[in-house]
């Protein structure tokens, strides 16, 4: 991959990283439960997406958890937290420094506007009710994102040359398609123990929206 693509990512990656630390909730944050909780997402995704697998050098794959750290803290700190976990991996190994900021927008990036993209078209559409927050937010929004974010790598791949389209949409995409079973079941399960048993973390999750009168 050229260097021209690594320094388009920083531009890019600089400003929107900038704006969303601007937006960012930050006085949610004063509680100590919600740091701890917000912390505590960074560090359990960055032990996860230590935890990949690849099929050649560069085409890796790994689970996300984008969905559920946007439902709960918002697609700002989301997008700091991701970006976060991302310098983590890095700070590992798992890429080299200047590759940072093309992984943070495919990542966090990708990842936490197509969560946020889901979240508003289903809320749009489908009645506020309980369940349909936890199998269509929860479970199905996560497994399209991931899926997306797959596509997004493969087709990031194809444009710069790094191998060809017809390996890429045979040999590497599909694994994105059976991760998102994983990665539903992960984002959905965690999303269903925090609105039962601690909604104050979940932003996105309102009683009086999704279990009054229902």
């Amino acid at each position: 991959m050229g260097e021209g693509w690594y320094w388009a990512a920083w531009v890019v990656w600089g400003p929107l990283f900038a704006f969303c630390i601007w937006r960012a909730p930050w006085t949610r944050l004063r509680d100590s439960e919600q740091l701890n909780v917000w912390l505590g997402m960074v560090v359990l995704l960055t032990l996860v997406w230590s935890m990949k697998a690849g099929v050649k050098p560069g085409l890796t794959f790994h689970l996300l958890g984008a969905t559920a750290f946007n439902l709960c803290f918002g697609p700002y700190l989301a997008f700091v937290g991701l970006s976060i976990v991302t310098a983590g991996i890095t700070l590992n190994g798992a890429a080299g420094p200047f590759a940072y900021a093309l992984n943070a927008l495919l990542l966090a990036g990708v990842g936490v506007g197509l969560s946020q993209f889901y979240y508003r078209i289903f809320s749009g559409m489908l009645p506020r009710h309980f369940f349909v927050y936890i199998f269509v937010n929860g479970f199905l929004a996560a497994a399209l994102t991931i899926i997306g974010v797959g596509f997004a790598a493969t087709l990031l791949m194809a444009v710069v040359g790094a191998y060809e389209w017809s390996y890429l949409i045979s040999e590497y995409f599909p694994y994105f398609v059976l991760l998102a079973f994983s990665e539903a079941w992960l984002s959905g399960m965690v999303m269903t123990l925090f609105v039962v048993y601690r909604p104050n973390w979940v932003v996105s999750f309102d009683d009086s929206s999704y279990l009054v009168d229902k």
